[in-house]
């Protein structure tokens, strides 16, 4: 079904069979229901927030033996985050959390293969744009330069790429 149908269908419903619907979909669908606790709850998306972190810690850090450090899983949450919640700040913290774990996941194990490090040194990058782009560079500055001194001594040139991509997009 197109989006002009469903709009058709839609305008055909009644009130209270659109609730109804609206409200079976809340029930069946984690994201749907992501959406609304993001745009109606009283925690203002923190709760999704916070659910999301935690998808993305648990691929690094689970309970319970070692991270799989699932990188694609990771991104999916920002991914999904991006589409529930208009919070700027809240898409930052989210995509600086993300980095500063595969920091870490680094310190902890050693070294990883070298696409890791490319795919954390582009998440990065992204997080630094979009950080920029969106004028909160004062919020987020001392971690994004703490991600790059925590990463001193790290292999596959990780450090002076993050060093780099800090510098280019944040003037000191």
């Amino acid at each position: 079904m197109k989006t002009g149908e469903l709009k058709r269908k839609l305008k055909e419903s009644t009130k209270e069979q659109l609730i109804k619907d609206i409200v079976d979909l809340f029930k069946k669908n984690e994201f749907v229901k992501d959406y609304y606790d993001s745009k109606y709850g009283n925690d203002n998306s923190l709760s999704v927030l916070v659910k999301h972190k935690d998808i993305i810690e648990n691929e690094f850090f689970p309970e319970n033996g070692f991270g799989a450090a699932r990188l694609s899983v990771a991104k999916k949450a920002i991914t999904e985050f991006k589409k529930i919640c208009n919070d700027k700040v809240l898409i930052a913290e989210l995509m600086v959390f993300y980095v500063e774990n595969g920091v870490k996941y680094t310190g902890c194990y050693g070294d990883i293969n070298e696409q890791f490090y490319l795919s954390m040194e582009s998440m990065y990058e992204r997080t630094l744009k979009f950080i920029t782009d969106n004028n909160l560079v004062a919020t987020f500055k001392e971690r994004c330069l703490k991600i790059v001194n925590d990463t001193t001594g790290m292999g596959w040139g990780f450090h002076d790429q993050l060093c780099e991509t800090y510098y280019s997009y944040i003037e000191e």
